[in-house]
This record gives C-alpha cells, structure tokens and sequence, in this order.
C-alpha cells in the first residue's frame, strides 16, 4: 500500500480557529459590520447607528440598531406588517410597502427623539433623490445603510427602504444609482420611474396586464386586493393616504389580539410551599375530626 501523507497535521489541528457562529450559518458578514460599526477613538462611547432592513417571505423589518460591547442595541423599529393600521392592508413586501416601512421608522425616530418639527423631511414624495439639510439648531439625525447578505443590485426593495428613510428625514449617506429608475446608459435618475415605484405603479401596470390578458391568473394572484375592492386606479391614492396617516402619528400601536385562552391541563399544577402547607393543615383537621366522629360513635354504643 502507497504511503498516504497526513493533510491535516497535528500542529494544524490545535492552531485551527473556529470562525464565528454567525459566519458559519452564513447570517453575517464581518467584513462589512466591522467597518459599520468601527467608531472614531475620538468619538469615545457615541453610538455608532444603522439603518438595518431585513426581508422575510411576508414582513419587513427596518430598525436603528448601535452595536455596544454587550450586543446589539435597537434604538427604534418598523416592520411592514404595521402598516394595517395605516391603511395598507395588502401587499406588505414590495418596492412601495418598503418605502412606507423606512418612512414609518423616519418618522418614529424622530419623534422618539423630538426632531419631528424640525426636520419634516420630503413630505411630497416626487422620486427625486433627496438629502436632509441641518437646521441652526440641531444636526439631523445620522446612521448608515445596512443591507446584510442582500445583493444591492438597481431597483432593489432595500432602497426603497432606503427612500422612504430619507424622505421621512434622517440623514444616510447614499447615492442614487441604485434607486428605481436610474439608467446606466443615461447615468441618471429617471424620477417618474422611481415615483411610480413608491406608489406601487408597477403593481398597478401588472394588475391591468393580467386583467385583460390573463383573468384567471388575475383573479388568483390578486385575489386578497379583489377582497377589499382595490382597484388598479386607485393604488396610488392608496399610498397617499398612507403616507399622510404615517407622518400625522408614527407612534406604536397597541396590538388589539384577544389573549391566548387557558389551555387545559394535562398534569397537575405544582403548589407552592404555602400551598402545600394549608392543604396538609386542611387534610389533618378533615382527619382529626373525622377521627372524633367514630370516638363518638363508640360512647353512644
């Protein structure tokens, strides 16, 4: 038999450094959070923030973390599945939800912190790119995009996150080559293009398409918007008043879920030692005068 050379050696074996758990689960990049989280020495114990949008199959998650030596601090969050109570009841996970969940974390944030006055931001959402001016008073509020293991390619919903942000008045540093609508021929933004994506009108476009082409396709995809009579008209009013809803009051709401019902018990509950003890004082006077009823018993005999 052929002499088979050891690849890993020993010395490889004890010299071997595990990576991070997060980096083994492929959940993080390290390479991009420590250059977002690194804080000038200068700047001693200043939280460093960013602007965190995550997208799930039907929720979108955007919040205002600082990282600090005992983890991750969220200073404020929104997700799409609020937006209900602003009046946008489908359609919680494209371009158009994801602008309305960073307006939504704008707006909450700097009513959190007493800036909403003075920094209104776009109220007007036009398409154009948009950069907060600071005002005499206070600068505004300032974090940076973090978009995780997405790939930030044009159009993306993160940028829309992103432009909803902005409009709602903090201050990211960005660019606009990455927003809906920028051509890379022209290398500029086409604003009624990315307009048209703030207010779902690619999903208006699509609905008319599939209405005259295809109904039955129409009828399954768009089944929860025929639901609630949405038509593809009046999406854009829609998002107006969604977006007028969210800047009057971006405060939490309460949830109004009933609370979960006892569930039944398949094994008794465990008793506290007070318990215990005054169903063991219960059980000896039962015995005790139970034991006095038969000593009567017998005297009477």
């Amino acid at each position: 038999m052929a002499f088979v050379k050891a690849q890993k050696t020993r010395a490889y074996s004890k010299r071997f450094q595990v990576k991070f758990k997060r980096r083994r689960a492929g959940k993080t990049d390290y390479r991009a959070r420590i250059r977002l989280i690194n804080q000038d020495k200068n700047k001693y114990n200043t939280p460093k923030y960013r602007f965190v949008v995550r997208f799930t199959n039907k929720d979108i998650t955007a919040q205002i973390i600082s990282a600090s030596i005992a983890g991750d601090m969220v200073l404020a969050a929104a997700y799409s599945h609020e937006l209900p109570h602003y009046g946008l009841e489908v359609g919680l996970t494209n371009y158009a939800a994801a602008y309305c969940t960073g307006l939504l974390l704008a707006r909450r944030v700097l009513k959190m912190l007493e800036m909403d006055e003075e920094y209104q931001g776009n109220v007007e959402a036009t398409g154009e790119d948009f950069s907060v001016e600071p005002t005499e008073t206070r600068r505004p509020f300032r974090a940076l995009l973090d978009v995780g293991l997405v790939r930030t390619t044009t159009g993306n919903r993160v940028f829309g996150a992103l432009k909803g942000a902005l409009d709602g008045g903090l201050d990211i540093p960005h660019s606009d080559k990455r927003f809906a609508g920028f051509s890379r021929d022209g290398k500029q933004l086409d604003a009624d293009v990315h307009r048209k994506y703030i207010f779902g009108g690619h999903v208006a476009a699509y609905m008319t398409t599939l209405m005259e082409d295809e109904p039955e396709k129409y009828q399954s995809h768009f089944s929860e918007y025929i639901k609630r009579d949405i038509e593809p008209d009046g999406i854009e009013e829609m998002y107006k008043k969604v977006h007028a809803s969210i800047r009057a009051d971006p405060t939490p709401k309460k949830s109004e879920k009933e609370p979960p019902k006892v569930h039944k018990r398949h094994n008794l509950k465990k008793l506290t030692y007070e318990e215990r003890k005054a169903k063991l004082i219960e059980r000896l006077n039962a015995l005790n005068s139970a034991a006095g009823a038969d000593d009567d018993d017998e005297d009477d005999e």
